[in-house]
Protein backbone atom coordinates (compact mmCIF):
# COMPACT_ATOMS: atom_id res chain seq x y z
CA UNK A 1 0.00 0.00 0.00
CA UNK A 2 2.73 2.54 0.87
CA UNK A 3 4.95 1.78 -2.43
CA UNK A 4 1.27 2.46 -4.22
CA UNK A 5 0.78 5.40 -2.79
CA UNK A 6 4.72 6.54 -3.76
CA UNK A 7 4.41 5.62 -7.23
CA UNK A 8 0.57 7.66 -6.82
CA UNK A 9 2.50 10.73 -5.67
CA UNK A 10 5.60 10.50 -7.69
CA UNK A 11 4.76 9.31 -10.99
CA UNK A 12 1.25 11.23 -10.87
CA UNK A 13 3.26 14.52 -10.20
CA UNK A 14 5.82 14.58 -12.70
CA UNK A 15 3.32 13.01 -15.14
CA UNK A 16 1.04 16.01 -14.33
CA UNK A 17 3.73 18.52 -14.94
CA UNK A 18 4.90 17.10 -18.47
CA UNK A 19 1.01 17.50 -19.53
CA UNK A 20 1.29 21.37 -17.94
CA UNK A 21 4.66 21.99 -20.40
CA UNK A 22 2.71 20.80 -22.62
CA UNK A 23 0.29 22.80 -22.24
CA UNK A 24 -2.70 20.68 -21.61
CA UNK A 25 -4.18 20.69 -17.83
CA UNK A 26 -2.10 18.91 -15.09
CA UNK A 27 -5.27 16.56 -14.25
CA UNK A 28 -5.20 15.12 -18.20
CA UNK A 29 -1.19 13.23 -17.00
CA UNK A 30 -2.15 12.41 -13.78
CA UNK A 31 -5.47 10.44 -15.36
CA UNK A 32 -3.85 8.95 -17.81
CA UNK A 33 -1.03 7.58 -14.52
CA UNK A 34 -4.20 6.19 -12.91
CA UNK A 35 -5.24 4.77 -16.25
CA UNK A 36 -2.02 3.03 -16.80
CA UNK A 37 -1.03 2.17 -13.59
CA UNK A 38 -4.96 0.56 -12.53
CA UNK A 39 -6.65 -2.55 -12.59
CA UNK A 40 -7.02 -1.77 -16.76
CA UNK A 41 -3.56 -2.17 -17.74
CA UNK A 42 -0.34 -2.47 -15.22
CA UNK A 43 -2.00 -3.38 -12.15
CA UNK A 44 0.19 -1.96 -10.35
CA UNK A 45 -1.67 0.01 -7.70
CA UNK A 46 -2.39 -2.38 -4.95
CA UNK A 47 -5.88 -3.39 -4.28
CA UNK A 48 -5.58 -2.17 -0.56
CA UNK A 49 -5.29 1.09 -1.93
CA UNK A 50 -8.03 0.76 -4.58
CA UNK A 51 -10.15 -0.45 -1.66
CA UNK A 52 -9.87 2.93 0.22
CA UNK A 53 -10.13 5.10 -2.91
CA UNK A 54 -13.25 6.16 -2.22
CA UNK A 55 -12.24 7.49 1.16
CA UNK A 56 -9.14 9.38 -0.19
CA UNK A 57 -11.65 10.56 -3.01
CA UNK A 58 -13.67 12.03 -0.11
CA UNK A 59 -10.55 13.81 1.89
CA UNK A 60 -9.53 15.14 -1.44
CA UNK A 61 -13.20 16.80 -2.25
CA UNK A 62 -13.66 18.16 1.21
CA UNK A 63 -10.56 19.94 -0.07
CA UNK A 64 -11.34 21.27 -2.82
CA UNK A 65 -14.82 22.80 -1.48
CA UNK A 66 -13.53 24.08 1.79
CA UNK A 67 -11.38 26.35 -1.12
CA UNK A 68 -14.54 27.12 -2.60
CA UNK A 69 -16.22 28.04 0.30
CA UNK A 70 -12.93 30.34 1.95
CA UNK A 71 -13.17 31.91 -1.83
CA UNK A 72 -17.05 32.87 -2.23
CA UNK A 73 -17.84 36.57 -2.30
CA UNK A 74 -21.36 37.40 -0.30
CA UNK A 75 -21.34 40.73 -2.22
CA UNK A 76 -21.01 38.97 -5.50
CA UNK A 77 -23.40 36.30 -4.46
CA UNK A 78 -25.57 38.86 -3.50
CA UNK A 79 -25.52 40.94 -6.63
CA UNK A 80 -26.47 38.06 -8.70
CA UNK A 81 -30.02 37.91 -6.97
CA UNK A 82 -31.55 34.25 -7.82
CA UNK A 83 -28.87 33.44 -11.05
CA UNK A 84 -26.84 31.23 -8.75
CA UNK A 85 -29.79 29.39 -6.75
CA UNK A 86 -31.61 28.83 -10.87
CA UNK A 87 -27.64 27.44 -11.46
CA UNK A 88 -28.13 24.97 -9.31
CA UNK A 89 -30.93 23.54 -10.07
CA UNK A 90 -32.29 24.21 -13.57
CA UNK A 91 -29.32 23.05 -15.70
CA UNK A 92 -28.33 19.74 -13.68
CA UNK A 93 -32.30 19.30 -14.14
CA UNK A 94 -32.62 19.76 -17.84
CA UNK A 95 -29.75 18.07 -18.82
CA UNK A 96 -30.65 14.77 -16.87
CA UNK A 97 -34.61 15.09 -18.28
CA UNK A 98 -32.44 15.22 -21.71
CA UNK A 99 -30.59 12.62 -21.61
CA UNK A 100 -33.56 10.03 -19.71
CA UNK A 101 -35.97 11.21 -23.22
CA UNK A 102 -32.74 10.53 -25.52
CA UNK A 103 -32.09 6.90 -23.29
CA UNK A 104 -35.80 5.55 -24.08
CA UNK A 105 -34.84 6.14 -28.00
CA UNK A 106 -31.08 4.76 -28.20
CA UNK A 107 -30.46 2.57 -25.28
CA UNK A 108 -34.06 1.24 -24.76
CA UNK A 109 -34.14 1.96 -21.01
CA UNK A 110 -37.32 2.75 -19.54
CA UNK A 111 -38.11 6.45 -17.99
CA UNK A 112 -36.72 5.91 -14.70
CA UNK A 113 -33.34 4.28 -15.52
CA UNK A 114 -32.63 6.38 -18.03
CA UNK A 115 -33.18 9.40 -15.77
CA UNK A 116 -30.83 7.57 -13.19
CA UNK A 117 -28.16 7.57 -16.08
CA UNK A 118 -29.13 11.13 -16.16
CA UNK A 119 -28.47 12.48 -12.46
CA UNK A 120 -25.32 10.33 -12.98
CA UNK A 121 -23.89 12.23 -16.26
CA UNK A 122 -25.77 15.62 -15.16
CA UNK A 123 -23.69 15.97 -11.74
CA UNK A 124 -21.00 18.56 -12.00
CA UNK A 125 -17.52 17.73 -10.41
CA UNK A 126 -16.07 20.25 -8.11
CA UNK A 127 -12.46 18.94 -8.47
CA UNK A 128 -12.23 20.54 -12.19
CA UNK A 129 -14.51 23.24 -11.35
CA UNK A 130 -13.66 24.83 -8.45
CA UNK A 131 -9.65 24.78 -9.35
CA UNK A 132 -10.65 26.82 -12.04
CA UNK A 133 -13.12 29.28 -10.81
CA UNK A 134 -10.63 29.95 -8.12
CA UNK A 135 -8.00 30.58 -10.75
CA UNK A 136 -10.32 32.83 -12.80
CA UNK A 137 -11.16 35.30 -9.48
CA UNK A 138 -7.27 35.32 -8.90
CA UNK A 139 -6.86 36.71 -12.37
CA UNK A 140 -9.75 38.91 -12.19
CA UNK A 141 -11.73 37.42 -14.76
CA UNK A 142 -15.57 37.89 -14.37
CA UNK A 143 -15.51 38.98 -10.90
CA UNK A 144 -17.12 42.18 -11.64
CA UNK A 145 -20.37 40.32 -12.36
CA UNK A 146 -19.44 37.77 -9.61
CA UNK A 147 -19.68 35.24 -12.31
CA UNK A 148 -17.53 32.22 -11.24
CA UNK A 149 -19.05 32.99 -7.48
CA UNK A 150 -22.31 32.22 -9.00
CA UNK A 151 -20.98 28.75 -10.67
CA UNK A 152 -19.35 27.66 -7.92
CA UNK A 153 -22.43 27.52 -5.61
CA UNK A 154 -24.40 26.73 -8.04
CA UNK A 155 -22.49 23.56 -8.71
CA UNK A 156 -22.70 23.20 -5.44
CA UNK A 157 -26.07 22.63 -5.21
CA UNK A 158 -27.00 20.93 -8.37
CA UNK A 159 -25.36 17.90 -7.06
CA UNK A 160 -27.14 18.07 -3.60
CA UNK A 161 -30.16 17.83 -5.95
CA UNK A 162 -28.68 15.09 -8.00
CA UNK A 163 -27.55 12.88 -5.75
CA UNK A 164 -31.14 12.91 -3.92
CA UNK A 165 -32.98 12.19 -6.66
CA UNK A 166 -29.97 9.34 -7.34
CA UNK A 167 -31.42 7.94 -4.35
CA UNK A 168 -34.13 7.86 -4.55
CA UNK A 169 -34.08 6.38 -8.18
CA UNK A 170 -31.76 3.44 -7.06
CA UNK A 171 -34.13 2.36 -4.05
CA UNK A 172 -37.18 2.83 -6.58
CA UNK A 173 -35.26 0.26 -9.21
CA UNK A 174 -33.78 -2.03 -7.42
CA UNK A 175 -37.59 -1.92 -5.50
CA UNK A 176 -36.39 -1.11 -1.95
CA UNK A 177 -38.66 1.96 -2.28
CA UNK A 178 -40.87 2.62 0.67
CA UNK A 179 -44.55 3.36 0.12
CA UNK A 180 -44.52 6.61 1.52
CA UNK A 181 -44.66 8.61 4.74
CA UNK A 182 -47.34 9.95 6.85
CA UNK A 183 -47.82 13.72 8.01
CA UNK A 184 -50.04 14.18 10.79
CA UNK A 185 -51.61 10.76 10.58
CA UNK A 186 -53.64 11.93 7.35
CA UNK A 187 -51.66 12.30 4.47
CA UNK A 188 -49.38 9.99 2.84
CA UNK A 189 -46.94 11.41 0.73
CA UNK A 190 -44.56 9.41 -1.77
CA UNK A 191 -40.89 9.73 -1.92
CA UNK A 192 -41.24 11.34 -5.02
CA UNK A 193 -43.74 14.07 -2.94
CA UNK A 194 -40.99 14.00 -0.28
CA UNK A 195 -38.55 15.02 -2.62
CA UNK A 196 -38.80 18.93 -2.50
CA UNK A 197 -38.59 18.94 1.22
CA UNK A 198 -35.30 16.55 1.31
CA UNK A 199 -33.46 19.04 -0.77
CA UNK A 200 -34.58 22.34 1.03
CA UNK A 201 -33.81 20.10 4.50
CA UNK A 202 -30.77 19.27 3.50
CA UNK A 203 -29.87 22.65 1.96
CA UNK A 204 -30.52 24.36 5.17
CA UNK A 205 -29.20 21.90 7.45
CA UNK A 206 -26.20 21.94 5.48
CA UNK A 207 -26.29 25.68 5.69
CA UNK A 208 -26.83 25.53 9.50
CA UNK A 209 -24.34 23.27 10.27
CA UNK A 210 -21.66 25.38 8.45
CA UNK A 211 -22.44 28.42 10.18
CA UNK A 212 -22.07 26.60 13.45
CA UNK A 213 -18.64 24.78 12.40
CA UNK A 214 -17.13 28.36 11.60
CA UNK A 215 -18.59 29.60 14.99
CA UNK A 216 -16.53 26.58 16.46
CA UNK A 217 -13.16 26.78 14.40
CA UNK A 218 -13.18 31.09 15.21
CA UNK A 219 -13.56 30.29 18.68
CA UNK A 220 -10.68 27.47 18.65
CA UNK A 221 -8.44 29.20 16.65
CA UNK A 222 -8.96 32.96 16.53
CA UNK A 223 -9.89 33.51 20.26
CA UNK A 224 -8.99 30.97 22.05
CA UNK A 225 -5.30 30.51 20.40
CA UNK A 226 -5.21 26.96 20.37
CA UNK A 227 -2.94 26.88 17.31
CA UNK A 228 0.30 28.53 16.60
CA UNK A 229 0.65 27.96 12.98
CA UNK A 230 -1.02 27.89 9.44
CA UNK A 231 -0.62 23.99 9.21
CA UNK A 232 -1.98 23.97 12.77
CA UNK A 233 -4.95 25.67 11.81
CA UNK A 234 -5.73 23.87 8.41
CA UNK A 235 -5.44 20.19 9.94
CA UNK A 236 -7.93 21.42 12.40
CA UNK A 237 -10.49 23.05 9.95
CA UNK A 238 -10.05 20.48 7.63
CA UNK A 239 -10.50 17.55 10.30
CA UNK A 240 -14.00 19.39 11.49
CA UNK A 241 -14.73 19.75 7.96
CA UNK A 242 -14.02 16.36 7.14
CA UNK A 243 -15.92 15.02 10.41
CA UNK A 244 -19.27 16.85 8.56
CA UNK A 245 -18.87 14.78 5.63
CA UNK A 246 -18.22 11.39 7.13
CA UNK A 247 -21.21 12.42 9.80
CA UNK A 248 -23.40 13.50 6.63
CA UNK A 249 -23.03 9.92 5.04
CA UNK A 250 -24.05 8.06 8.04
CA UNK A 251 -26.72 10.35 8.86
CA UNK A 252 -28.09 11.96 5.65
CA UNK A 253 -30.15 14.60 6.40
CA UNK A 254 -27.77 16.93 5.30
CA UNK A 255 -25.59 18.18 3.01
CA UNK A 256 -22.01 17.40 4.40
CA UNK A 257 -20.17 18.75 1.23
CA UNK A 258 -22.60 21.97 1.42
CA UNK A 259 -21.69 22.71 4.90
CA UNK A 260 -18.02 22.32 4.29
CA UNK A 261 -18.59 24.86 1.56
CA UNK A 262 -20.70 27.16 3.77
CA UNK A 263 -18.14 26.55 6.60
CA UNK A 264 -15.63 28.02 4.27
CA UNK A 265 -17.68 31.26 3.47
CA UNK A 266 -19.40 31.57 7.20
CA UNK A 267 -15.39 32.27 8.01
CA UNK A 268 -14.71 34.90 5.46
CA UNK A 269 -17.75 36.65 7.14
CA UNK A 270 -16.46 35.73 11.06
CA UNK A 271 -12.78 36.16 10.73
CA UNK A 272 -11.18 37.76 7.82
CA UNK A 273 -7.29 36.92 8.66
CA UNK A 274 -8.37 33.65 9.90
CA UNK A 275 -10.15 33.04 6.56
CA UNK A 276 -6.96 33.77 4.88
CA UNK A 277 -4.78 31.68 6.89
CA UNK A 278 -6.78 28.58 5.91
CA UNK A 279 -6.79 30.23 2.26
CA UNK A 280 -3.06 29.53 2.45
CA UNK A 281 -3.11 25.64 4.40
CA UNK A 282 -5.37 24.51 2.16
CA UNK A 283 -3.81 25.44 -1.54
CA UNK A 284 -0.97 23.83 0.16
CA UNK A 285 -3.38 20.60 1.52
CA UNK A 286 -4.55 20.65 -2.58
CA UNK A 287 -1.42 20.35 -4.08
CA UNK A 288 -1.42 16.44 -2.43
CA UNK A 289 -4.95 15.61 -2.77
CA UNK A 290 -5.13 17.01 -6.09
CA UNK A 291 -2.47 14.06 -7.60
CA UNK A 292 -4.39 11.46 -5.74
CA UNK A 293 -8.02 12.55 -6.33
CA UNK A 294 -7.45 12.30 -10.35
CA UNK A 295 -4.71 9.40 -10.41
CA UNK A 296 -7.30 7.21 -8.68
CA UNK A 297 -10.52 8.59 -10.36
CA UNK A 298 -8.15 7.67 -14.28
CA UNK A 299 -8.02 4.13 -12.14
CA UNK A 300 -11.11 3.85 -11.32
CA UNK A 301 -12.50 3.89 -14.88
CA UNK A 302 -13.37 0.99 -16.80
CA UNK A 303 -11.86 0.77 -19.64
CA UNK A 304 -13.05 -2.61 -20.72
CA UNK A 305 -16.39 -1.33 -21.15
CA UNK A 306 -16.13 1.24 -23.19
CA UNK A 307 -16.45 -0.06 -26.66
CA UNK A 308 -20.13 -1.24 -27.29
CA UNK A 309 -21.55 2.35 -26.25
CA UNK A 310 -18.61 4.78 -27.20
CA UNK A 311 -20.99 6.18 -30.41
CA UNK A 312 -23.79 5.87 -28.24
CA UNK A 313 -22.40 7.16 -25.02
CA UNK A 314 -20.60 10.03 -27.07
CA UNK A 315 -24.73 11.08 -28.37
CA UNK A 316 -25.64 11.16 -25.50
CA UNK A 317 -23.42 13.84 -23.95
CA UNK A 318 -23.33 15.89 -26.81
CA UNK A 319 -27.50 15.92 -26.92
CA UNK A 320 -27.21 16.34 -22.85
CA UNK A 321 -25.16 18.87 -22.87
CA UNK A 322 -26.18 21.11 -25.68
CA UNK A 323 -29.93 21.15 -25.49
CA UNK A 324 -31.00 19.73 -21.85
CA UNK A 325 -27.96 22.09 -20.76
CA UNK A 326 -27.54 24.88 -22.84
CA UNK A 327 -31.80 25.56 -22.16
CA UNK A 328 -30.85 25.31 -17.86
CA UNK A 329 -28.26 28.14 -18.95
CA UNK A 330 -30.91 30.43 -21.03
CA UNK A 331 -33.61 30.06 -18.60
CA UNK A 332 -31.14 30.07 -15.48
CA UNK A 333 -29.77 33.60 -16.29
CA UNK A 334 -32.67 35.18 -18.07
CA UNK A 335 -33.23 37.96 -16.89
CA UNK A 336 -30.06 38.20 -15.35
CA UNK A 337 -26.84 41.05 -16.55
CA UNK A 338 -24.97 38.71 -18.01
CA UNK A 339 -24.04 39.64 -21.83
CA UNK A 340 -24.32 36.29 -24.35
CA UNK A 341 -20.98 36.08 -24.07
CA UNK A 342 -20.93 35.34 -20.47
CA UNK A 343 -23.60 33.02 -20.96
CA UNK A 344 -21.87 31.62 -23.71
CA UNK A 345 -18.80 31.08 -20.97
CA UNK A 346 -20.99 28.43 -18.89
CA UNK A 347 -20.48 25.53 -21.84
CA UNK A 348 -16.68 25.39 -20.83
CA UNK A 349 -16.77 26.42 -17.44
CA UNK A 350 -20.22 24.97 -15.87
CA UNK A 351 -19.46 20.89 -17.81
CA UNK A 352 -17.19 18.83 -16.71
CA UNK A 353 -17.55 15.33 -15.20
CA UNK A 354 -15.56 13.67 -12.91
CA UNK A 355 -15.71 12.90 -9.06
CA UNK A 356 -19.47 12.62 -8.86
CA UNK A 357 -19.27 10.27 -11.78
CA UNK A 358 -16.17 8.31 -10.69
CA UNK A 359 -17.86 7.75 -7.06
CA UNK A 360 -21.75 6.57 -8.19
CA UNK A 361 -21.18 5.24 -11.78
CA UNK A 362 -20.84 1.53 -10.96
CA UNK A 363 -23.48 1.44 -8.16
CA UNK A 364 -26.83 0.66 -10.80
CA UNK A 365 -24.32 -2.29 -11.64
CA UNK A 366 -23.38 -3.51 -8.39
CA UNK A 367 -27.50 -3.06 -7.59
CA UNK A 368 -28.50 -5.30 -10.59
CA UNK A 369 -30.35 -2.40 -12.05
CA UNK A 370 -30.85 -3.70 -15.70
CA UNK A 371 -28.40 -1.85 -18.05
CA UNK A 372 -25.66 -0.96 -15.36
CA UNK A 373 -23.19 -1.87 -16.94
CA UNK A 374 -23.81 0.86 -19.77
CA UNK A 375 -24.66 3.62 -17.18
CA UNK A 376 -21.10 2.73 -16.00
CA UNK A 377 -19.16 2.77 -19.14
CA UNK A 378 -21.33 6.05 -20.38
CA UNK A 379 -20.01 7.75 -16.87
CA UNK A 380 -16.38 6.73 -17.55
CA UNK A 381 -16.65 8.05 -21.18
CA UNK A 382 -18.25 11.38 -19.31
CA UNK A 383 -15.05 11.30 -17.22
CA UNK A 384 -12.78 10.74 -20.19
CA UNK A 385 -13.70 13.46 -22.77
CA UNK A 386 -15.21 16.09 -19.88
CA UNK A 387 -12.86 16.55 -17.19
CA UNK A 388 -9.67 17.43 -19.30
CA UNK A 389 -11.71 19.08 -21.90
CA UNK A 390 -13.48 21.62 -18.98
CA UNK A 391 -10.02 21.74 -17.70
CA UNK A 392 -8.80 23.32 -20.53
CA UNK A 393 -11.43 25.22 -21.82
CA UNK A 394 -12.05 27.04 -18.18
CA UNK A 395 -8.57 29.04 -18.89
CA UNK A 396 -8.14 29.38 -22.14
CA UNK A 397 -12.16 30.78 -23.00
CA UNK A 398 -12.33 33.05 -20.04
CA UNK A 399 -10.10 35.70 -21.71
CA UNK A 400 -12.22 35.87 -24.67
CA UNK A 401 -15.73 35.66 -23.14
CA UNK A 402 -15.13 37.29 -19.97
CA UNK A 403 -14.28 40.62 -18.93
CA UNK A 404 -11.92 41.66 -16.23
CA UNK A 405 -12.02 42.67 -12.98
CA UNK A 406 -10.03 43.88 -9.85
CA UNK A 407 -9.16 41.29 -7.90
CA UNK A 408 -9.76 41.20 -4.38
CA UNK A 409 -7.09 39.71 -2.24
CA UNK A 410 -9.11 39.30 0.66
CA UNK A 411 -11.86 36.90 -0.81
CA UNK A 412 -8.91 34.89 -3.12
CA UNK A 413 -5.69 33.60 -2.50
CA UNK A 414 -3.28 34.92 -5.07
CA UNK A 415 -0.61 32.65 -6.04
CA UNK A 416 2.64 34.99 -7.70
CA UNK A 417 5.71 33.98 -7.12
CA UNK A 418 8.29 37.06 -5.19
CA UNK A 419 11.03 37.99 -6.82
CA UNK A 420 13.15 41.23 -5.61
CA UNK A 421 15.57 43.26 -7.55
CA UNK A 422 19.11 43.95 -5.33
CA UNK A 423 20.69 47.02 -7.65
CA UNK A 424 23.96 47.40 -6.37
CA UNK A 425 27.63 48.47 -6.94
CA UNK A 426 30.97 47.34 -5.45
CA UNK A 427 30.89 49.85 -2.28
CA UNK A 428 30.59 48.91 1.19
CA UNK A 429 26.55 49.70 0.66
CA UNK A 430 26.19 46.69 -1.20
CA UNK A 431 26.31 44.51 2.26
CA UNK A 432 23.18 46.56 3.72
CA UNK A 433 21.25 45.91 0.57
CA UNK A 434 22.34 42.34 0.01
CA UNK A 435 21.60 41.59 3.40
CA UNK A 436 17.88 43.73 3.28
CA UNK A 437 16.88 41.54 0.04
CA UNK A 438 18.07 38.48 1.54
CA UNK A 439 15.62 39.39 4.88
CA UNK A 440 12.76 39.69 2.46
CA UNK A 441 13.42 36.76 0.47
CA UNK A 442 13.20 34.81 3.41
CA UNK A 443 9.83 36.02 4.91
CA UNK A 444 8.25 35.49 1.24
CA UNK A 445 10.10 32.28 0.13
CA UNK A 446 10.96 34.45 -3.33
CA UNK A 447 13.93 34.83 -5.33
CA UNK A 448 16.26 37.39 -5.60
CA UNK A 449 17.75 39.35 -8.71
CA UNK A 450 21.42 40.75 -8.12
CA UNK A 451 21.98 43.49 -10.62
CA UNK A 452 25.04 45.27 -10.90
CA UNK A 453 25.38 47.75 -13.53
CA UNK A 454 29.28 48.56 -14.49
CA UNK A 455 30.70 51.74 -14.88
CA UNK A 456 34.61 51.26 -14.59
CA UNK A 457 35.18 47.46 -16.01
CA UNK A 458 37.01 46.25 -12.63
CA UNK A 459 36.68 42.56 -13.14
CA UNK A 460 38.57 42.04 -9.63
CA UNK A 461 36.04 43.62 -8.05
CA UNK A 462 33.06 42.50 -9.48
CA UNK A 463 34.05 38.97 -8.99
CA UNK A 464 34.39 40.04 -5.05
CA UNK A 465 30.98 41.36 -5.41
CA UNK A 466 29.81 37.36 -7.00
CA UNK A 467 31.11 35.99 -4.37
CA UNK A 468 29.79 38.35 -1.62
CA UNK A 469 26.52 37.72 -3.16
CA UNK A 470 26.83 33.95 -2.83
CA UNK A 471 27.47 34.31 0.53
CA UNK A 472 24.44 36.62 1.86
CA UNK A 473 22.39 34.68 -0.37
CA UNK A 474 23.36 31.61 0.56
CA UNK A 475 19.78 29.89 1.26
CA UNK A 476 18.17 31.86 -1.23
CA UNK A 477 17.36 31.49 -4.80
CA UNK A 478 19.34 34.33 -6.45
CA UNK A 479 20.85 35.33 -9.90
CA UNK A 480 23.78 37.73 -10.18
CA UNK A 481 23.25 40.07 -13.79
CA UNK A 482 25.96 42.33 -14.90
CA UNK A 483 25.47 44.94 -17.42
CA UNK A 484 26.46 48.09 -18.95
CA UNK A 485 24.74 51.60 -19.46
CA UNK A 486 22.56 53.71 -17.90
CA UNK A 487 22.29 53.06 -13.86
CA UNK A 488 18.80 53.86 -13.56
CA UNK A 489 17.31 53.17 -17.07
CA UNK A 490 18.99 49.25 -16.56
CA UNK A 491 17.79 48.52 -12.82
CA UNK A 492 14.26 49.79 -14.49
CA UNK A 493 14.78 47.81 -17.85
CA UNK A 494 15.81 44.65 -15.59
CA UNK A 495 12.89 45.35 -13.26
CA UNK A 496 10.05 45.27 -16.11
CA UNK A 497 11.89 42.25 -18.08
CA UNK A 498 11.93 40.12 -14.98
CA UNK A 499 8.27 41.31 -13.63
CA UNK A 500 9.89 42.18 -9.79
CA UNK A 501 7.89 42.60 -7.27
CA UNK A 502 10.23 45.23 -5.13
CA UNK A 503 13.31 46.86 -6.01
CA UNK A 504 15.67 47.18 -3.21
CA UNK A 505 17.99 50.04 -3.46
CA UNK A 506 20.67 51.97 -1.17
CA UNK A 507 21.83 55.58 -0.38
CA UNK A 508 24.58 56.85 0.92
CA UNK A 509 25.23 59.55 4.19
CA UNK A 510 22.78 60.84 6.81
CA UNK A 511 21.74 64.66 5.25
CA UNK A 512 17.77 64.98 4.90
CA UNK A 513 16.22 62.53 2.76
CA UNK A 514 15.31 65.20 -0.34
CA UNK A 515 18.37 66.59 -0.34
CA UNK A 516 20.58 63.29 -0.74
CA UNK A 517 18.19 62.05 -3.71
CA UNK A 518 17.74 64.92 -5.52
CA UNK A 519 19.77 63.86 -8.83
CA UNK A 520 20.56 60.55 -7.78
CA UNK A 521 20.29 56.78 -9.01
CA UNK A 522 17.84 56.20 -6.58
CA UNK A 523 15.67 59.32 -7.11
CA UNK A 524 15.88 58.59 -11.04
CA UNK A 525 14.36 55.29 -9.86
CA UNK A 526 11.97 56.37 -7.76
CA UNK A 527 10.79 58.59 -10.24
CA UNK A 528 10.93 55.37 -13.52
CA UNK A 529 9.79 52.59 -11.37
CA UNK A 530 6.42 51.17 -11.75
CA UNK A 531 7.47 49.05 -9.34
CA UNK A 532 7.68 49.67 -5.13
CA UNK A 533 11.25 50.58 -4.11
CA UNK A 534 12.53 49.99 -0.73
CA UNK A 535 15.77 52.38 0.13
CA UNK A 536 18.39 51.13 2.52
CA UNK A 537 20.04 54.04 4.04
CA UNK A 538 24.11 53.75 4.58
CA UNK A 539 24.60 53.03 8.58
CA UNK A 540 28.37 53.52 8.83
Amino acid sequence: MLASIILILLIGFFVGQIARRLKAPALVGMVLVGILLGPQVAKVISSDVLNTADSFRTIAVMVILMKAGLGLDREKLAQQGTVALRLGFLPAACEAIAIAVISVWLLKFDFWTGLLLGCIIGAESPAVIVPGMLRLKSLGWGVQKGIPDAILTGSALSDVLLLLVFSLLLAFLSQEATTGITVLGIITLSPLQLLPFQVIIQIVLGVLLGWVTAQILVLLLAKQNWTQTTVQDSLVAASFALLLVVVAENVPVFSGYLAVMATGFFLIELDAPLARRLRNGFDNLWTIAEIILFVLLGASIQLNVLGDTLLIGLLILVIGTLIGRSLGWYLATLGSNWTWKERLFLLPGNSAKATVQAAIGAIPLAQGISGGDTILAIAALSILLTAPLGAWAIPTFAPKLLQKGEVDPTKVAINRSIILLAAVDTSSLSTQVLTKAAELARRSDGKVLVLHVIRVNDPQKVQLLQEQTKRILADIRHQFIATFGSVPEEIVLTAQKHEVTEIVIGKRGHRPFDEVLVGSVSQSVLEMSQFPVLVVEDDL
